[in-house]
């Protein structure tokens, strides 16, 4: 995560090429939508800040849906 002072907050959504596959505004969203959002777009919330990351999230912290390939770069 970076801060950037003065910009309004997005999530920018990167490949493992560190290409920018999409930008969403975060702004208008409360934080219940925004951790909503995480989880519909497949990101691993681990159960305590010093829990283990599962392997398969090692290097992403996304995962494309079984037999799709739309963020398959995550």
């Amino acid at each position: 995560m970076k801060h950037l002072p003065g910009a309004d907050p997005e999530l920018v959504l990167l490949g493992h090429r560190y290409e920018e596959l999409e930008r969403i505004p975060l702004s208008d969203m409360t934080r219940e939508e925004i951790n909503a959002l995480m989880q519909e777009l497949g990101f691993y919330r681990k159960s305590a800040p010093d829990a283990r990351v599962p392997p398969e999230y090692e290097r992403a912290p996304a995962k494309a849906p079984d037999g799709t390939s739309d963020r398959a770069d995550l």
